[in-house]
């Protein structure tokens, strides 16, 4: 066995980041990650605009205005947003102007309207001493043409989405998503739409991995249930290799007889890097390298649902993640300090991962263990599970109130 962080530098050492991108329409861009570095193509704002619903005036017009001698002006204009001002603001004028509406040449502050009064049909009492230059966006305080807006591997979330609109881009170019086959090998394995008979179970792992993968911003492949057949195994693993960038193979990589992965592996040509990782749940896992024009890696999970997961949260995701373009500081688990609402027990042999709730509680983080059994092979608790437990080795107890690292899910 080797020690986790041994194991988690060993995978990402293997996973090379892709190069291939493509263009696709920003309706359909979101979550992706983009491939180049966007560039202002305009100022923001385009031009001087007001941040008030008010009237745009010369500050030397009105720097002793006051309510009790307030300072008339004539408005010789109206500007809405999303017209052109017609003429030059010359003292002893003012123009009523909305929000975001161009700021005419000639005025160099905005009084809210709130600050005024309205005499007459086209005179307005400036009721205020307002601050040179006030409410006034200057044109490119927020950026300008040539600037560096995003940069390349950013995942494109709502306000990305939005800056790439406001720059004038119908159509971005993102890294492809990275393909990741599925397969659940095991002789006692039937899809949910199947009668159970005796000794024969669902195989859920195929559809927890997909979700999985599909949350980590990857393509699942599904391969679908191989039996425990070597022929046809290694034709079914010959296809995964061939089809992804990354194979998840659940079960057959213990040491029973029908556990056939790891010499199908080496009889494909594949460089196993991984056997097995000092970790509970999930110590046999194998994880070996093709070079076939590209790299693929093949991991072969544990078939117990729990320790399936725990591999794909522990070590899968962070290489999904240096796969898919994002830079270095998003690969590494988020693992953060927690108080345990309960002890937390360990063999101490391995570094063990007890899954959870982690709850924000009076501005401290709380982790709750999954009632019920923390056996791997227990699916039904995991519902629910937000947060990993963190015990390390040659740890046997954290008892309830410790401190606890938690992996956050």
């Amino acid at each position: 066995m080797i020690p986790v962080s041994q194991a988690e530098k060993i995978i990402l050492d293997l996973v090379k980041p892709l190069s291939e991108t493509e263009s696709i329409d920003l309706t359909l861009a979101t979550g992706r990650i983009l491939a180049t570095e966007i560039v202002s193509r305009l100022d923001f704002p385009h031009w001087n605009n007001s941040a008030m619903d008010g009237y745009a005036v010369k500050f030397a017009d009105v720097r002793s205005s006051t309510s009790k001698h307030p300072v008339t002006l004539e408005v010789v204009e109206e500007i809405p947003a999303g017209s052109q001002p017609q003429r030059e603001i010359q003292s002893g004028e003012a123009a009523r102007i909305f929000t975001g509406a161009i700021v005419p040449i000639g005025a160099d502050t905005i009084v809210m309207q709130e600050h005024t009064q309205r005499v007459q049909k086209n005179f307005v009492k400036i009721q205020v001493t307002p601050t040179a230059r006030s409410f006034i966006r200057q044109r490119g305080e927020y950026a300008r043409i040539g600037d560096p807006l995003l940069a390349a591997g950013t995942v494109l979330n709502p306000p990305e989405i939005a800056i790439l609109a406001a720059t004038g881009c119908s159509e971005v170019e993102v890294y492809r998503r990275p393909r990741v086959a599925i397969l659940s090998t095991g002789d006692e394995l039937v899809t949910p739409d199947r009668i159970l008979k005796p000794g024969q179970i669902v195989d859920s792992n195929q559809y927890a991995l997909a979700a999985f993968v599909t949350q980590a911003g990857g393509i699942p492949i599904w391969i679908g249930i191989v039996p425990d057949d070597r022929a046809k195994l290694t034709a079914a693993m010959s296809k995964a290799i061939e089809s992804a960038d990354f194979v998840l193979s659940t079960g057959g990589v213990s040491v029973g007889d029908y556990d056939y992965v790891e010499a199908i592996l080496a009889e494909l040509g594949g460089d196993i890097q991984i056997r097995s990782v000092a970790i509970k749940p999930g110590k046999p896992l194998t994880v070996a390298r093709f070079d076939r024009g590209i790299r693929v890696v093949y991991f072969g999970l544990p078939g117990n649902p729990a320790s399936a997961l725990v591999n794909c949260w522990r070590f899968v995701r962070a290489a999904i993640a240096k796969l898919s373009g994002l830079p270095e500081s998003q690969w590494q688990p988020n693992s953060i300090a927690a108080t345990t609402t309960q002890d937390l027990t360990a063999d101490g042999n391995r570094e063990t991962y007890l899954w959870g709730k982690l709850e924000l509680i009076a501005g401290k983080y709380h982790f709750s263990l999954a009632g019920g059994s923390q056996s791997s092979a227990n699916l039904i608790n995991l519902a629910g599970t937000n947060a990993l437990a963190i015990v390390p080795i040659d740890v046997n107890l954290i008892t309830a109130g410790g401190a606890v690292q938690v992996l956050v899910l």
